[in-house]
């Protein structure tokens, strides 16, 4: 039910701007110029034709027919289309990201529902809702653009690692870089995401069938014995249990604060990460290996191409663009201060400033300098 709702709300909402938005803007705004007339080129049949100045593979236009192709038997009944190539508009080209952004909410809601499953509908409703209203997003979602298909194939791939299905996420990465190029940084992210989780899994299934062994190893020994002495044997175990209790117990506090004195710091924990993944190499590669195919056929895309993008290369070439982490920065703090910043917080944050006044000052100006070095040496004009 709370998927069904969700879904009527995005389309409650998206359906009157979009109307608008062809009727003050018919024909293709901004990179629009670009990506409709390469559709329509699709929708006649010609697939060798390119623009050069489109940087993306053809994955937006591909989704495009796929949209377009069950919907026009009905238009061309209806008299609204006589041909595919007519059926391929601006309107109808705008209407596969509408269709689109209405997958990437439910993806929202099914994420939100497996990261927290004591989540009720209600709430999981509410929460993909607004991360469906999330600005770049939303305005994207009335254009034809590549911004929402390669979106909900990241949220897919996600999804689907998530619930451990990882020849299913990689193969959902690999249609997220056909969107989208840069994409490749969300295939290495959600591999990583999935190792660590596989980690954690490993972890927990060791220790419950090393808890297993020990009470069917207990289990054994009890029906063994001879009954003459089972009150004596139980009275002896009693006393040496408690001694094993206490001896483990020091012991796990003295291997904990090993742990915590050679584990301690980042470098530390990168350094039990790398030692947790060597231990467990073979499984690891067993199961995320899909991924590798993905990586090593990029690689040699980007070999082949020579460049990452497809078209325009001259005007995007790989560079360092450290501006970039500046607005990444500004919109995630304005998008999650309502979550993580009230007054209680800002009290605790001007008493931490009166109290080291001058480790804050030192921070902010290396801040400071960072961002200005930033923005003079390492921004891009486009």
């Amino acid at each position: 039910m709370g998927r069904l709702v969700l879904a009527l709300m995005v389309v409650a909402c998206t359906l009157p701007i979009s109307t608008v938005v062809n009727y003050v803007v018919p024909d293709p705004y901004m990179d629009e110029i670009f990506h409709v007339p390469q559709a329509q080129r699709y929708c006649k049949g010609d697939f060798n034709t390119w623009d050069p100045m489109i940087t993306t593979l053809p994955g937006l236009y591909y989704a495009s027919l796929a949209y377009i192709a069950p919907l026009f038997p009905g238009m061309q009944w209806t008299g609204k289309a006589r041909s595919f190539q007519e059926a391929c508009s601006t309107a109808i080209l705008r209407s596969v990201n509408i269709s689109l952004a209405i997958i990437c909410a439910l993806l929202f809601y099914d994420i939100v529902i497996e990261l927290r499953p004591e989540t009720n509908a209600r709430s999981a409703t509410r929460q993909a809702f607004v991360l469906s209203l999330y600005p770049l997003h939303w305005f994207f979602t009335f254009l034809f653009y590549t911004d929402v298909g390669s979106t909900t194939a990241v949220m897919a791939m996600y999804l689907a690692c998530i619930k451990r299905s990882y020849w299913l996420s990689a193969l959902l990465g690999s249609l997220a870089i056909i969107f989208r190029q840069t994409n490749i940084v969300w295939v290495a992210f959600v591999a990583c995401m999935g190792v660590l989780d596989y980690l954690d899994k490993f972890s927990r299934k060791t220790n419950l069938l090393t808890k297993a062994d020990t009470l069917v190893e207990s289990e054994i020994d009890t029906s063994v014995l001879n009954k003459r002495f089972v009150h004596a044997q139980l009275k002896n175990r009693r006393n040496v249990n408690s001694d094993k209790i206490a001896n483990n117990a020091v012991s796990e506090e003295k291997l904990h604060q090993s742990r915590d004195s050679e584990w301690s710091g980042v470098l530390g924990e990168f350094q039990f990460l790398a030692y947790r993944i060597w231990c467990e190499k073979w499984g690891i590669l067993t199961n995320f290996f899909p991924f590798l195919l993905v990586a090593f056929a990029f690689i040699a895309f980007v070999i082949h191409n020579g460049s990452i993008v497809v078209g325009a290369k001259e005007a995007h070439p790989v560079s360092p663009h450290f501006a970039q982490i500046l607005y990444f920065g500004l919109a995630s703090a304005v998008a999650m201060a309502p979550v993580h910043f009230n007054l209680s917080k800002v009290a605790v944050l001007c008493q931490s400033f009166r109290e080291e006044r001058t480790k804050f000052l030192v921070l902010f100006l290396a801040a400071l300098i960072s961002a200005l070095v930033s923005v003079q040496f390492f921004r891009l004009w486009h």
